[in-house]
């Protein structure tokens, strides 16, 4: 059993035989991915593309990079350390249960609302004679919430790798139908910083698939059955392969940006509206065979998030109630299975904050003091993960074969710098200012 007080030395004596790493392993990665990229971050990346076409390229794989080395230290504590990461966080002090407790009330909370309406989005632009978003917005919690109320991680997984592949195939056709110009898109892998550009090459590098869901990626880990360091080569290919897959994501919308809005000087709508907008542009090109099958791939991006969040957050959250109880609810991995957590109170408890309270906010349209609260803590989530991550896995509670190296220290130390960054600016832009 591992140990739970802190004392991490017995876990590195208690492995199983390493297994070799294998693509027939691979599910936790497509997971993060699919849930990591939403539609907001696909309109980020083609606005980049159409202000500024292939320059920024460069930041992209930078930022396919910096989530790698996240990602793969969230994992690497679960599997050296057999506790989960709030267990972890736990054990840095008071304070970060009393942050986590805000913040993860209030932000899903908003999600909620947020992921329900971009899911909505396309299937309003779908069918336009149908229901209007808001009927569309409730459906989607409903269907979601049901989803994973009644079904295991194994099923969450393969829905969620068919609709990874959907967005996939989609955003891949978009962009080899737009006629890339591989030439530029080489140009673009050198590191150029064009006037005007700093605060989008800094978003394409922390913003495209970093959420609160990279720190569910260990829990994710723990639910597929990897439990111990024997599986670490294999977390390690999953985690590129998530990593990857995403980033092909990234360079496909800023294909589409640069070839199809910054050559004819086209602008979208900011946030998940820009999607509909491509749509109609890709219509008027390419026909509406094309425009349907991106809004599909559309809602495929949506809805793959609405349910990960739905299922990590609430894992998260389950495990979070269980160190606050104590008993079996600790974090050890060894002690409490993912099932288990999926069963609990506290599990379908948070189910239902994140789909019946942000209904509200479809009417309400997000209340100021909310947006202002959602706003500032999102902004220091992910330097608060890139930081306490540097923290847990430099100190003792990590066994020393398994503590971070040189090369993970400068990667999580350029994360946090960067997501600093980010966060002040986001602060800056919010309401208030």
């Amino acid at each position: 059993m591992a140990d739970t007080t802190g004392n991490t030395t017995s876990r590195a004596g208690a492995i199983s035989q390493p297994r070799k790493s294998s693509w027939r392993y691979i599910g936790p990665g497509i997971v993060v991915a699919a849930t990591g990229v939403g539609a907001g971050d696909l309109v980020a990346t083609l606005i980049a593309g159409s202000k500024f076409g292939y320059t920024l390229l460069w930041a992209a794989v930078i930022g396919c990079l910096v989530k790698i080395s996240l990602a793969e230290a969230a994992g690497r504590w679960h599997l050296a350390t057999g506790r989960t990461l709030f267990d972890g966080w736990q054990s840095l002090g008071r304070w970060t249960t009393g942050y986590f407790a805000i913040y993860v009330v209030i932000w899903g909370f908003v999600y909620g609302a947020t992921a329900m309406s971009s899911s909505a989005l396309p299937l309003v632009a779908l069918f336009p004679e149908g229901p209007d978003l808001k009927v569309w917005a409730i459906g989607m919690g409903l269907v979601g919430l049901v989803f994973v109320w009644f079904n295991k991680y194994a099923v969450f997984e393969k829905a969620m790798t068919v609709l990874i592949g959907v967005m996939f195939v989609v955003v891949v056709y978009v962009a080899i139908r737009v006629t890339p110009n591989l030439g530029e898109a080489f140009v673009g892998l050198v590191p150029v910083l064009p006037d005007g550009s700093l605060l989008y090459t800094l978003g394409l590098i922390g913003g495209v698939g970093g959420t609160i869901t990279m720190a569910a990626y260990g829990y994710w880990v723990n639910a597929k059955g990897w439990t111990d360091t024997g599986w670490m080569k294999v977390m390690r290919l999953d985690n590129r392969v998530a990593y990857v897959t995403t980033g092909i994501f990234v360079v496909a919308m800023l294909i589409v940006g640069a070839e199809l809005l910054h050559t004819s000087g086209l602008a979208l709508t900011q946030g998940d509206k820009g999607l509909v907008d491509l749509g109609v542009i890709l219509e008027d090109r390419y026909g509406a065979v094309t425009a349907k099958l991106f809004l599909i791939g559309f809602f495929a991006t949506s809805f793959s998030s609405l349910i990960g969040v739905w299922h990590g957050v609430s894992l998260m959250f389950a495990d979070f109630v269980g160190r606050l109880r104590g008993g079996s609810g600790t974090g050890a991995v060894a002690e409490v299975a993912t099932g288990e957590r999926e069963r609990s109170g506290a599990f379908r408890g948070y189910l239902l904050w994140l789909t019946f309270p942000p209904m509200a906010l479809l009417w309400l349209d997000q209340p100021f003091g909310l947006v202002i609260a959602y706003g500032v803590l999102g902004a220091f989530f992910m330097p608060f993960l890139a930081l306490t991550l540097i923290w847990l896995l430099n100190s003792s509670r990590t066994p020393a074969e398994w503590r971070n190296g040189w090369v993970s220290n400068g990667m999580l130390g350029a994360a946090g710098l960067l997501f600093i960054v980010l966060c002040v600016q986001q602060v800056r832009e919010l309401p208030w200012s």
